[in-house]
């Protein structure tokens, strides 16, 4: 019933939904969302999502407003009230102060006949047959068409304003999501050892090297350019080859132009690169200088897998 619903919203989408996306996108305050019961629950989230994406909003219930919180709306605010029927009390009380103010007023009701709507500067009609409850009394398809409704005009706001991921990266900084958007190879790279041998060095050596810095590989550099690679696979596959490992050196074992990414890049960029090459390291670079290495493990632990 609540894909039903959604999808008949669609249909019900006209002139008024893109004059209100104009209209918060000229304005120069913010989008004050306002509601009572559980539609000022959704209004919560689309002031979150609204917030998110580039577009400064703040949440006022509705029941508050009327006893002290309407100061919250500002001059250029554009305010939107969110009610099934459009009706309530609290919304008849409100929706008048909100027009003295001279504030623009989007409407987001079931009820296009209603008090919001015929009040409402834009309607956002969120029209729905029957709640899924089977009392047909639960909010419940209602919300959900409210809150597609406040996200289509989240998206939209988002895409005229030129929203990047690395718009998003800044306001949200934090955990798995905001790393994704913003943590460099470099980020990374930082804090591990720098594992090196030349193509001289002897296998013994090699193998201390590797294991010292704990990452599994060391870079191989002639004349302090990368020309090859040792790997933990190297090591192994030359005790299966070699019944004696005396002379042999580095470049005997090594695995030649090996796969490399610039410091610059993103941390989740390099993740991609490991997966569709099938190995678990990357040599860092930056202007061909060999820099450090990147880790399967690192990505792991920063919670980008």
């Amino acid at each position: 019933m609540q894909s039903e619903a959604i999808q008949h919203v669609a249909t019900l989408l006209d002139n008024d939904f893109s004059a209100a996306v104009n209209c918060i996108f000229a304005s120069q305050g913010r989008v004050v969302v306002s509601g009572i019961g559980k539609s000022a629950i959704i209004a919560s989230k689309i002031v979150a999502t609204l917030n998110s994406t580039g577009t400064p909003a703040i949440f006022m219930h509705a029941g508050d407003a009327i006893h002290g919180d309407l100061g919250t709306i500002q001059e250029n605010d554009v305010v939107i009230c969110i009610s099934k029927s459009g009706s309530t009390p609290e919304i008849k009380m409100l929706v008048p102060l909100i027009k003295r103010g001279k504030n623009k007023l989007i409407g987001m009701t079931g009820n296009p006949d209603s008090f919001l709507a015929q009040q409402a500067d834009f309607v956002l009609n969120t029209f729905v047959s029957k709640e899924a409850c089977p009392n047909n009394l639960a909010p419940t398809t209602s919300t959900t068409a409210q809150l597609v409704m406040g996200d289509a005009l989240a998206i939209c706001l988002l895409e005229l304003r030129g929203f990047s991921s690395k718009d998003f990266a800044k306001y949200h900084p934090g955990g798995a999501l905001g790393k994704r958007l913003y943590l460099t190879v470099a980020d990374i790279v930082r804090g591990n050892q720098k594992p090196f041998v030349t193509v001289d060095t002897d296998i013994k050596q090699v193998i201390v090297e590797i294991s010292e810095k704990m990452l599994g590989v060391a870079a191989v550099l002639e004349n302090n350019r990368i020309v090859g690679v040792v790997t933990d696979g190297d090591i192994r596959r030359m005790l299966n080859k070699y019944d004696s490992i005396n002379g042999l050196t580095a470049k005997d074992i090594m695995t030649r132009n090996p796969k490399t990414i610039d410091m610059d890049v993103l941390a989740v960029k390099a993740l991609e690169s490991m997966q569709d090459k099938g190995i678990s390291q990357l040599l860092a670079v930056k202007e061909n200088r060999y820099e450090g290495v990147v880790h399967l493990h690192n990505l792991i632990n920063e919670g980008i897998l």
